[in-house]
């Protein structure tokens, strides 16, 4: 489309939104956490204040101010609004929008239309990418060369357009380039002690390896997962069900700035968007989508972690588990996930890497026991071995040969053989088994 964007004389800029859930999950969306509350509001979450301001961005495209308007007007993964894009494109289904046209023409019904033409009015969408890019950070859209292409295997419920925040600077990290080799970790927020080591180990080993760890940061496993990766100077990203500028849950304030530090923070929901419990649920399909696979720890059978291994499976991803212990209720998901074949089984960041990894350039170490002396004897000689008792009396050459299915001049060679090498010793007339002090 090449039409401008048509936009009200007298929009306010939208303001941060007021979180009514800091420390609870909220179930459902009022009006007033998707459009904003007023700045005044004591009980508004703050933007967190760790990036620097960008240089002002050139006037953005119609198509980019259309797409930002739809991810303040509509819920991530509206599979109708997909459906309208292709067919109108975005500028000219937001036009639709503003002018109330017709629901045979947008293929939407009337009250829907109607909703959206109210809340339109009521924001200006060139405030919102104003306001992203003096925090530092960005929007993109399908078409971008910093355009995950993956997402578009998410067919008409592909995001409109991700908000972008990372570490204060002329460019951010291509979103594109670090999605090529990424993997998501997700697991419970009421994790054990258990899961939390091993979410971490995850993050920290596969980011050694070059791997960009991805999860939600959410408390208990995603939190973990995150740690791991930073403690080794890692890249990671974190899926917002948010917007960029909203530290939810609170308590990971500090993790969500050294995220954005040493990595990006991301969103579908527009700024000062608020998380529901839905929309937690439809991010966790972008996390899917966007990496290479998903490695699940810790989740039990209605954990909302398992969402994002059914869509990863979905969408052809290679999908993981880890093992817990089998009277855990929090790793009973997991292990109903690896024994349905749904998942492969998975113990540390090498198994992962083989798994999602380039063939050949990923393979994860042999795993065998320590190899002992007698692994390397030949077969008679380690039957002959196997033939010598472990009393101190032990037995005669003949007794031997016979256990061992040799002959006595065989089986003499032998003993003496294992005998410089200390494994049996001559007693009388008999051979026995060296002692271990």
């Amino acid at each position: 489309m090449t039409a401008a964007l048509p936009t009200p004389q007298q929009h306010a800029a939208p303001t941060a939104t007021t979180s009514r859930h800091c420390t609870a999950e909220p179930a459902t969306a009022s009006h007033s956490t998707r459009t904003g509350a007023a700045r005044g509001d004591p009980r508004a979450i703050r933007p967190t204040r760790w990036a620097a301001a960008a240089t002002t961005p050139d006037p953005p495209e119609p198509d980019r101010v259309a797409r930002a308007a739809l991810t303040r007007l509509i819920e991530p993964g509206d599979a109708a609004i997909g459906r309208a894009i292709q067919r109108l494109g975005a500028v000219g289904l937001v036009q639709g929008f503003y002018h109330g046209a017709s629901p045979n023409r947008l293929g939407l019904g009337a009250d829907r239309i109607a909703a959206y033409q109210e809340r339109l009015r009521k924001f200006n969408p060139a405030t919102d990418l104003e306001r992203i890019a003096k925090l530092g950070g960005k929007f993109i859209i399908p078409g971008d060369t910093e355009w995950p292409s993956q997402l578009d295997d998410l067919g008409d419920g592909r995001p409109v357009g991700l908000w972008i925040r990372g570490r204060p600077g002329p460019r951010l990290p291509s979103l594109r380039l670090l999605a090529l080799r990424s993997v998501a970790i997700v697991g419970s927020r009421a994790c054990t002690a258990y899961g939390r080591h091993i979410a971490g180990q995850l993050g920290s080993e596969l980011a050694e390896r070059g791997w960009v760890v991805v999860s939600g940061a959410a408390y208990g496993v995603d939190t973990a997962a995150h740690l791991g990766a930073l403690a080794v100077n890692g890249m990671t990203i974190a899926v917002l069900a948010s917007g960029v500028d909203i530290c939810y849950p609170r308590g990971n304030e500090s993790l969500m700035a050294r995220i954005g530090d040493a990595g990006l923070l991301v969103s579908e929901l527009a700024l000062g968007m608020n998380p529901t419990r839905f929309r937690f649920v439809l991010r966790n399909r972008v996390i899917a989508a966007l990496t290479r696979g998903t490695v699940v720890v810790e989740a039990a059978p209605r954990s909302g972690a398992l969402s994002t291994a059914r869509r990863a499976l979905d969408l052809h991803r290679h999908t993981m588990g880890v093992p817990g212990q089998v009277t855990s209720e929090l790793s009973a998901g997991v292990h109903a996930l690896i024994r349905s074949g749904a998942a492969t089984l998975v113990t540390n960041g090498a198994e992962v890497g083989e798994l999602i990894g380039s063939i050949g350039d990923d393979l994860a170490p042999e795993r065998a026991g320590p190899i002992l002396p007698r692994d390397a004897l030949a077969p008679p000689v380690a039957r002959v071995l196997e033939a010598v008792p472990a009393s101190a009396d032990g037995a005669p050459v003949q007794r031997l040969a016979q256990y061992a299915a040799l002959s006595d001049q065989e089986t003499v060679h032998h003993l003496h053989e294992l005998s410089s090498l200390g494994f049996v010793e001559r007693h009388g007339a008999h051979w026995r088994l060296v002692r271990r002090k």
